[in-house]
């Protein structure tokens, strides 16, 4: 165990950025939706960023407060609406309010998924404009990317 005062923080490269972001863009295409789609590394900060020529407009920060939100707090953003927990995140839950946190930036919405590698977040892509369970699927296509490319040993200084 060391003594040092810092510690360094495993964080998303460029490059898997983009790989995550062009596998989610062919996964849009397949599906015949334009998104928005952002990703954060594990300081939260916007590390890229793609708008399809006709992702909503509205949906920009919904992408980027997702990857935002995932990676803070090191889960998939369906968490708060769609698992035994999301009853803390309803009026007269323990929890709710929290989307106002983080200078209103935190979100409920599905579609920001977190990109772990070895048991660490490294940092998450948010994908907005369709359902929540689209943005999702478009979002997981980007997380796959990079957990294949990982694998091959591609990635594994991320």
């Amino acid at each position: 165990m060391s003594n040092s005062p810092t510690r360094p923080l495993p964080t998303l490269s460029q490059a898997a950025a983009k790989l995550a972001a062009e596998a989610a863009e062919a996964k849009a295409r397949e599906m015949g939706i334009d998104f928005n789609i952002a990703l954060v590394d594990s300081t939260l900060h916007l590390l890229h960023f793609t708008r399809m020529p006709t992702a909503k407009l509205t949906s920009i920060s919904i992408a980027i407060d997702k990857a935002f939100t995932a990676a803070g707090h090191r889960l998939p953003t369906s968490n708060y609406t769609n698992s035994p927990a999301a009853k803390n995140f309803v009026p007269g839950g323990a929890a709710y309010g929290i989307h106002n946190s983080n200078g209103g930036r935190f979100t409920l919405i599905g579609g920001g998924i977190p990109i772990v590698v070895d048991k660490v977040v490294v940092g998450a892509i948010g994908v907005s404009t369709g359902t929540p369970a689209q943005d999702e699927e478009v979002a997981k296509a980007g997380v796959d990317a990079v957990e294949r490319w990982v694998k091959r040993g591609e990635g594994a200084k991320l």
